[in-house]
């Protein structure tokens, strides 16, 4: 099917925009580490399923050490350190914002290839870095009152915006080391094991989930917040949000992102996959009643072009 890689990426983007608005809702209510740990157990035992009916076996086959190694450090990269910060974001700025924080992921992922793997970091790569950065300013930037003699100042809380950096660089890095735990993975599978070729990305994803998840729940246990789960699996609102999460985050999202870069140019599904930013504003403005300015659309538009460059 022509244009099939393309669909797929945009259908991501839709996916990613459904996840955010329904992850500030579950993370309001069910507190961000509890919600990492409800959706990443829900999306493994998804990922499980959706592998036995297909593969066979409810786990990933053929997967060798290298693969299951590097995927385990994209899964605590990516999950545990990106998606807490991303999900604690959206307590204090909203899904909004920390999703606008999240073009700052190809600028993370370009720079960890060069620093890990020595890829060369391009001229177009550098405006992009400027272009990005340039955005997200215009879009938290703002004049203060008169009091403050009209200086520019940050319109949001400081922590929001390191909780929203983080996020962006977690992403980043964690893309990096999937794709190289997905190219010792692509080793390891057998010519003949066609469709565990096909389901390659959703094995991989599944052991990044298993990072994920476990990562979560020994954080609960350490910070000995197990109590409160109990009472968050009480929370019916919280948890029909937290399952869409899990549906369109993880289990659809990520999977389907794997799956986009196997049938197009990964420049061009990437940069169809990062117009999640400004996709939300109009859902979140109407869920949410967020006052929007336009030079926070404008910003957003603006970083959306400068993450684009990275890849085109």
């Amino acid at each position: 099917m022509q244009y099939f890689g393309e669909i797929l990426s945009l259908f991501v983007a839709f996916s990613w925009t459904i996840t955010a608005l329904c992850s500030e809702v579950a993370s309001k209510r069910l507190g961000a580490l509890q919600l990492n740990v409800i959706r990443l157990t829900l999306s493994l035992l998804l990922l499980g399923i959706t592998l036995w009916i297909t593969t066979g076996a409810p786990y990933p086959r053929f997967a060798g050490g290298n693969a299951w190694l590097w995927l385990i450090l994209s899964g605590l990269v990516g999950y545990v350190f990106g998606d807490y910060c991303l999900f604690n974001s959206y307590v204090l700025i909203g899904s909004r914002f920390g999703q606008l924080f999240m073009t700052l992921a190809p600028l993370a992922a370009a720079l960890s290839s060069w620093v890990l793997l020595g890829e060369s970091m391009t001229t177009k790569a550098w405006l992009g870095m400027l272009i990005t950065i340039t955005g997200i300013g215009m879009s938290v930037l703002g004049k203060g009152g008169e009091e403050h003699h009209r200086k520019i100042e940050l319109r949001l809380p400081i922590k929001g915006v390191i909780f929203g950096i983080g996020a962006g660089i977690g992403q980043g890095l964690g893309l990096v080391l999937s794709k190289v735990g997905m190219g010792y993975y692509e080793q390891d599978i057998p010519t003949d094991a066609e469709m565990m070729t096909t389901m390659m990305p959703f094995a991989s994803t599944f052991i990044r989930a298993v990072a994920g998840s476990l990562g979560f729940w020994l954080v609960m246990i350490w910070t000995q917040k197990l109590h409160t789960l109990p009472i968050a699996l009480k929370d019916s609102k919280g948890m029909k949000a937290a399952i869409g999460a899990t549906l369109t985050g993880p289990f659809i999202g990520v999977s389907l992102s794997l799956m986009a870069v196997l049938y197009t140019e990964a420049g061009i599904a990437s940069t169809l996959m990062a117009l999640t930013p400004v996709l939300i504003i109009w859902p979140a403005h109407l869920l949410f009643k967020q006052k929007v300015r336009t030079l926070e659309v404008i910003g957003a538009v603006i970083s959306v072009i400068g993450a684009s460059l990275f890849f085109l």
